[in-house]
């Protein structure tokens, strides 16, 4: 249905207006609201913010339909408004035009022509509706989806290749925000979920200032990953920085005692699969990462201690040239059936 506010200070045209469309009235296809000049055309503005087109004179008292025009993208800039006037001489025709009006519609009224003009006019403020709620719920969606995900979505082939996947060399890391689950129990849920967002945030800015891209945030931990050149070194130097911001951040008061925020880090390096995992039939993707690399750092992660960045013996090999690493010696890791040799990067 669309909602029409007519302004016009001749007092038989309300009438008029609901007698020419009482079919589509009654079918819910328009609904009208009235107004007899532009000032309180405004007020219904305001009162209305659901409407979606005007029809407005041009000579009335008090304010008049041009001044109207220039009045609405301050009241409501969704708006669009058909002039309908007798004053349609092109000197009117122009200045409406050119104060936003969308049509001019000259009196005496043909209502089956004035029915074309405002169906003309509210197919393109549905239009223009439909694009501003398509950019609200974009900007909605990437606050939830990963930017990798949003560009994968915009290939041609998107719809087809829902389930294909690829095979890359890639690092992950895993960062686990320490005794956070502890501190659940003694403040407030929303404090929780404020104070761990607060983390979140500054981990992330370092993940993507070294190219990475956060997979996913799984409780109190957060999977990234990195691909392209150097992204063991980028994954590296984004733990390093995390470590050192976080230890920078101030003891947070939990009521019982104070808190220190810190992380726990496994990173692992090698082959895995992207793709989307999922059901196809339920419409449930995750697009992601997995593999047996991806499951070792997800293992080195729950053997690090507060504060450890640790690595394998593999990705030690690799790293130790750029990074100092410190051997911490084997640990058996679920299910590894042979024990494992870990280091910890110290800068």
């Amino acid at each position: 249905m669309a909602k029409i506010l007519v302004v016009d200070d001749e007092a038989d045209l309300e009438l008029l207006v609901k007698q020419k469309f009482r079919r589509k009235i009654r079918e819910n296809i328009y609904e009208f609201v009235f107004a007899q000049n532009g000032e309180e055309a405004l007020e219904k503005v305001k009162e209305h913010p659901d409407l979606d087109i005007i029809l407005s004179d041009i000579n009335m008292p008090v304010m008049d339909g041009l001044t109207l025009l220039s009045r609405l993208p301050e009241a409501n800039p969704m708006l669009k408004a058909v002039m309908v006037s007798a004053y349609g001489d092109m000197q009117n025709i122009r200045t409406a035009m050119n104060r936003g009006a969308f049509d001019f519609v000259c009196k005496p009224v043909d209502f089956e022509d004035l029915d074309l003009t405002m169906e003309k006019t509210i197919v393109h403020v549905k239009q223009l509706q439909e694009t501003i709620q398509a950019i609200k719920e974009n900007n909605i969606l990437k606050m939830y989806v990963d930017e990798n995900v949003l560009n994968f979505m915009n290939h041609k082939e998107f719809e087809t290749s829902l389930l294909k996947n690829e095979l890359l060399e890639a690092s992950v890391m895993f960062i686990d925000v320490c005794g956070f689950t502890t501190i659940t129990e003694q403040i407030p849920a929303n404090t929780v979920v404020n104070l761990l967002n607060g983390l979140f945030d500054k981990i992330v800015k370092e993940i993507i200032a070294q190219g990475g891209h956060v997979d996913k945030f799984m409780g109190d931990a957060v999977m990234a990953v990195f691909r392209g050149k150097y992204h063991l070194d980028r994954a590296i130097d984004a733990a390093l920085a995390i470590k050192e911001v976080l230890s920078k951040s101030e003891e947070i008061d939990t009521g019982n005692k104070m808190y220190k925020a810190e992380i726990s880090i496994g990173i692992n390096s090698g082959e895995m699969v992207s793709g989307n995992i999922g059901s196809e039939t339920i419409k449930r993707l995750d697009y992601t990462v997995i593999g047996d690399s991806v499951n070792l750092a997800q293992r080195l992660q729950t053997v690090a201690q507060a504060g450890q960045i640790i690595i394998s013996e593999e990705v030690y090999q690799t790293a130790k040239e750029s990074f100092n690493c410190e051997k911490i010696g084997e640990v058996k890791l679920k299910n590894k059936s042979h024990p494992v040799v870990i280091y910890q990067v110290l800068e």
